[in-house]
Protein backbone atom coordinates (compact mmCIF):
# COMPACT_ATOMS: atom_id res chain seq x y z
CA UNK A 1 0.00 0.00 0.00
CA UNK A 2 2.90 2.41 0.86
CA UNK A 3 4.63 1.87 -2.37
CA UNK A 4 1.61 2.80 -4.52
CA UNK A 5 0.96 6.03 -2.12
CA UNK A 6 4.43 7.11 -2.76
CA UNK A 7 3.85 6.83 -6.28
CA UNK A 8 0.88 8.64 -6.48
CA UNK A 9 2.21 10.77 -4.25
CA UNK A 10 5.31 11.32 -6.39
CA UNK A 11 3.26 11.57 -9.88
CA UNK A 12 0.89 13.89 -8.27
CA UNK A 13 3.81 16.28 -7.29
CA UNK A 14 5.98 16.04 -10.08
CA UNK A 15 2.65 16.80 -12.86
CA UNK A 16 1.71 19.99 -10.41
CA UNK A 17 5.40 20.84 -10.69
CA UNK A 18 5.07 21.09 -14.64
CA UNK A 19 2.34 23.09 -14.57
CA UNK A 20 4.27 25.45 -12.12
CA UNK A 21 7.11 25.77 -14.06
CA UNK A 22 5.07 26.11 -17.63
CA UNK A 23 3.51 28.79 -16.11
CA UNK A 24 6.13 30.58 -13.70
CA UNK A 25 6.39 34.26 -15.51
CA UNK A 26 3.81 34.03 -17.80
CA UNK A 27 0.39 35.96 -17.92
CA UNK A 28 -2.70 34.57 -16.21
CA UNK A 29 -5.36 35.42 -13.88
CA UNK A 30 -4.93 36.65 -10.42
CA UNK A 31 -7.34 37.47 -8.18
CA UNK A 32 -7.50 38.38 -4.31
CA UNK A 33 -9.29 36.31 -1.38
CA UNK A 34 -11.24 37.69 1.75
CA UNK A 35 -7.84 40.21 2.39
CA UNK A 36 -6.60 42.20 -0.92
CA UNK A 37 -2.92 40.56 -0.28
CA UNK A 38 -3.56 37.00 -0.10
CA UNK A 39 -3.77 36.25 -3.82
CA UNK A 40 -5.15 33.23 -5.63
CA UNK A 41 -4.20 32.42 -9.30
CA UNK A 42 -5.36 30.26 -12.01
CA UNK A 43 -2.25 28.22 -11.52
CA UNK A 44 -2.88 27.37 -8.15
CA UNK A 45 -6.43 26.20 -9.12
CA UNK A 46 -5.17 24.22 -12.36
CA UNK A 47 -2.79 22.99 -10.37
CA UNK A 48 -4.95 21.88 -7.55
CA UNK A 49 -7.01 20.05 -10.35
CA UNK A 50 -4.42 18.00 -11.11
CA UNK A 51 -3.21 17.00 -8.39
CA UNK A 52 -7.11 16.26 -7.30
CA UNK A 53 -7.05 13.52 -10.74
CA UNK A 54 -4.40 11.41 -9.97
CA UNK A 55 -5.12 10.82 -6.60
CA UNK A 56 -8.86 10.09 -7.22
CA UNK A 57 -7.46 7.67 -10.20
CA UNK A 58 -5.53 5.43 -8.18
CA UNK A 59 -7.36 6.10 -4.91
CA UNK A 60 -10.98 7.43 -5.20
CA UNK A 61 -12.14 6.17 -1.69
CA UNK A 62 -9.93 8.96 -0.08
CA UNK A 63 -10.40 11.99 1.54
CA UNK A 64 -8.63 15.05 0.06
CA UNK A 65 -8.21 18.37 1.98
CA UNK A 66 -7.32 21.54 -0.26
CA UNK A 67 -6.19 24.97 -0.01
CA UNK A 68 -8.51 26.23 -2.79
CA UNK A 69 -11.35 23.66 -2.83
CA UNK A 70 -11.78 22.54 0.86
CA UNK A 71 -12.46 19.39 1.99
CA UNK A 72 -13.82 16.77 -0.40
CA UNK A 73 -14.69 14.24 2.44
CA UNK A 74 -14.82 10.28 2.03
CA UNK A 75 -15.61 7.61 4.57
CA UNK A 76 -11.54 6.68 4.27
CA UNK A 77 -8.73 6.46 7.00
CA UNK A 78 -6.50 8.54 4.25
CA UNK A 79 -6.59 11.86 3.72
CA UNK A 80 -4.77 13.97 1.17
CA UNK A 81 -3.07 17.67 2.08
CA UNK A 82 -3.03 19.58 -0.86
CA UNK A 83 -1.38 23.12 -0.95
CA UNK A 84 -1.22 23.84 -4.68
CA UNK A 85 1.32 26.64 -4.89
CA UNK A 86 2.50 27.36 -1.31
CA UNK A 87 4.12 30.77 -1.83
CA UNK A 88 1.25 32.35 -4.01
CA UNK A 89 2.26 35.72 -3.73
CA UNK A 90 5.90 35.09 -4.69
CA UNK A 91 5.13 32.99 -7.38
CA UNK A 92 2.60 35.42 -9.16
CA UNK A 93 5.56 38.39 -9.17
CA UNK A 94 7.68 36.19 -10.50
CA UNK A 95 10.18 34.96 -7.02
CA UNK A 96 11.41 31.25 -7.54
CA UNK A 97 10.26 30.50 -3.77
CA UNK A 98 7.21 28.54 -4.12
CA UNK A 99 6.43 24.97 -4.51
CA UNK A 100 3.44 22.34 -4.34
CA UNK A 101 3.05 20.64 -1.12
CA UNK A 102 1.30 17.32 -0.47
CA UNK A 103 0.89 15.45 2.73
CA UNK A 104 -0.78 11.89 3.41
CA UNK A 105 -2.32 11.65 6.86
CA UNK A 106 -3.72 7.63 8.00
CA UNK A 107 -6.03 7.70 11.10
CA UNK A 108 -5.39 11.35 11.72
CA UNK A 109 -1.11 10.95 11.62
CA UNK A 110 0.70 12.09 8.63
CA UNK A 111 2.89 9.32 7.26
CA UNK A 112 4.33 10.65 3.71
CA UNK A 113 5.08 14.00 2.47
CA UNK A 114 6.32 15.83 -0.56
CA UNK A 115 7.65 19.86 -1.16
CA UNK A 116 8.60 20.10 -3.97
CA UNK A 117 10.11 23.78 -5.40
CA UNK A 118 9.75 23.13 -9.49
CA UNK A 119 11.37 26.10 -10.24
CA UNK A 120 14.93 25.83 -8.07
CA UNK A 121 14.82 21.84 -8.53
CA UNK A 122 14.50 20.68 -5.04
CA UNK A 123 12.30 18.09 -3.84
CA UNK A 124 12.02 16.87 -0.07
CA UNK A 125 10.19 13.89 0.32
CA UNK A 126 9.57 12.09 3.80
CA UNK A 127 7.82 8.91 4.79
CA UNK A 128 7.42 8.33 8.93
CA UNK A 129 10.15 6.69 10.37
CA UNK A 130 12.08 6.10 6.88
CA UNK A 131 14.03 10.18 7.29
CA UNK A 132 14.03 12.67 5.32
CA UNK A 133 15.42 13.78 1.49
CA UNK A 134 16.24 16.24 -0.73
CA UNK A 135 16.71 14.89 -4.54
CA UNK A 136 17.08 11.50 -2.93
CA UNK A 137 19.75 12.63 -0.60
CA UNK A 138 19.15 12.06 3.67
CA UNK A 139 19.12 15.41 5.38
CA UNK A 140 19.45 16.16 8.64
CA UNK A 141 18.84 19.48 10.56
CA UNK A 142 21.88 21.72 11.92
CA UNK A 143 24.02 21.01 14.81
CA UNK A 144 24.10 24.52 16.17
CA UNK A 145 22.98 25.28 19.67
CA UNK A 146 23.52 28.44 20.23
CA UNK A 147 20.53 30.95 19.38
CA UNK A 148 23.07 33.77 19.08
CA UNK A 149 24.61 32.08 16.24
CA UNK A 150 21.61 30.89 14.43
CA UNK A 151 19.99 31.64 11.19
CA UNK A 152 16.07 32.00 11.68
CA UNK A 153 13.27 32.55 9.19
CA UNK A 154 9.34 33.59 10.05
CA UNK A 155 6.10 34.29 7.86
CA UNK A 156 3.41 36.96 9.13
CA UNK A 157 -0.07 36.19 8.57
CA UNK A 158 -1.93 38.53 5.55
CA UNK A 159 -4.06 39.93 9.26
CA UNK A 160 -1.14 40.51 11.26
CA UNK A 161 -3.15 43.54 12.77
CA UNK A 162 -5.71 41.03 14.67
CA UNK A 163 -3.03 38.92 16.50
CA UNK A 164 -2.39 39.62 20.09
CA UNK A 165 0.86 39.95 20.31
CA UNK A 166 1.52 41.39 17.42
CA UNK A 167 3.53 39.50 15.36
CA UNK A 168 5.84 42.13 14.92
CA UNK A 169 6.43 42.24 18.50
CA UNK A 170 7.17 38.66 18.40
CA UNK A 171 10.04 39.64 15.47
CA UNK A 172 11.53 42.83 17.56
CA UNK A 173 12.41 40.26 20.04
CA UNK A 174 14.43 38.28 18.41
CA UNK A 175 15.64 40.92 16.06
CA UNK A 176 16.80 42.78 19.17
CA UNK A 177 18.87 39.70 20.23
CA UNK A 178 20.96 40.41 17.12
CA UNK A 179 19.88 37.44 15.50
CA UNK A 180 19.70 37.44 11.57
CA UNK A 181 16.10 36.91 10.22
CA UNK A 182 14.87 35.86 6.92
CA UNK A 183 11.05 35.77 5.47
CA UNK A 184 11.06 33.70 2.43
CA UNK A 185 7.11 34.05 2.02
CA UNK A 186 6.43 30.41 1.79
CA UNK A 187 5.99 28.68 5.27
CA UNK A 188 6.56 24.80 3.30
CA UNK A 189 9.88 25.84 2.61
CA UNK A 190 10.42 27.55 5.82
CA UNK A 191 9.96 23.85 7.47
CA UNK A 192 12.15 22.12 4.75
CA UNK A 193 15.24 24.61 4.59
CA UNK A 194 15.12 23.71 8.18
CA UNK A 195 15.23 20.27 7.97
CA UNK A 196 18.05 20.51 5.93
CA UNK A 197 20.01 22.55 8.46
CA UNK A 198 19.69 26.04 5.68
CA UNK A 199 18.10 27.65 8.99
CA UNK A 200 18.51 26.82 12.69
CA UNK A 201 14.81 27.43 13.86
CA UNK A 202 11.47 28.93 11.99
CA UNK A 203 7.87 30.48 13.37
CA UNK A 204 5.01 31.83 12.39
CA UNK A 205 1.17 32.51 13.22
CA UNK A 206 -2.11 31.43 11.49
CA UNK A 207 -1.05 28.67 9.44
CA UNK A 208 -3.08 25.62 7.53
CA UNK A 209 -2.89 22.14 7.69
CA UNK A 210 -1.88 22.35 4.13
CA UNK A 211 0.98 25.12 4.79
CA UNK A 212 2.37 22.71 7.17
CA UNK A 213 1.12 18.88 6.99
CA UNK A 214 3.93 17.66 4.28
CA UNK A 215 6.99 19.79 5.94
CA UNK A 216 6.10 19.06 9.53
CA UNK A 217 7.02 15.11 8.63
CA UNK A 218 9.80 16.17 6.56
CA UNK A 219 11.27 18.28 9.33
CA UNK A 220 10.60 15.64 12.13
CA UNK A 221 12.50 13.00 9.92
CA UNK A 222 15.23 15.49 9.28
CA UNK A 223 15.85 15.12 13.51
CA UNK A 224 13.99 18.45 14.34
CA UNK A 225 11.11 19.63 16.71
CA UNK A 226 8.15 20.89 17.05
CA UNK A 227 5.56 22.76 19.65
CA UNK A 228 3.64 25.50 19.43
CA UNK A 229 4.54 28.87 21.58
CA UNK A 230 3.62 27.07 24.71
CA UNK A 231 5.70 24.15 24.37
CA UNK A 232 2.91 21.95 23.69
CA UNK A 233 3.35 19.24 21.10
CA UNK A 234 2.37 20.07 18.19
CA UNK A 235 -0.73 19.58 15.08
CA UNK A 236 -0.87 20.33 12.22
CA UNK A 237 -4.30 22.04 13.03
CA UNK A 238 -2.95 24.12 15.18
CA UNK A 239 -2.33 27.80 14.26
CA UNK A 240 1.19 28.77 15.55
CA UNK A 241 3.94 26.76 15.06
CA UNK A 242 7.92 26.70 16.24
CA UNK A 243 9.65 24.60 14.41
CA UNK A 244 14.05 23.99 15.08
CA UNK A 245 16.89 21.85 14.96
CA UNK A 246 15.51 20.63 18.82
CA UNK A 247 18.80 22.30 20.09
CA UNK A 248 17.74 25.72 20.28
CA UNK A 249 13.53 25.29 21.11
CA UNK A 250 13.98 26.01 24.74
CA UNK A 251 15.83 28.98 23.56
CA UNK A 252 13.80 29.71 21.11
CA UNK A 253 10.62 29.22 23.57
CA UNK A 254 12.03 31.45 26.32
CA UNK A 255 12.25 34.44 23.55
CA UNK A 256 8.83 34.11 22.44
CA UNK A 257 7.90 34.11 26.03
CA UNK A 258 9.77 36.65 27.75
Amino acid sequence: MNLQLKRTLTEAAHESGKILAKNFGGKYKISSKVVVSNLVTEIDLRSEKKIISVIRKAFPDHSILTEESGELIKDSEYQWIIDPIDGTVNYAHGIPLTCVSIAIEKKGEVIMGVVFNPMGREYFFAEKGKGAFLNGKKIFVSKNSNIEKSLLVTGFPYNSNTFKPNPADLFKKFLMKNVPIRRLGSAALDLCWTACGRFDGFWEYNLNAWDVAAGKLILEEAGGKLSNFAGKKYSIYMKEILATNGKIHKNMLGVINS
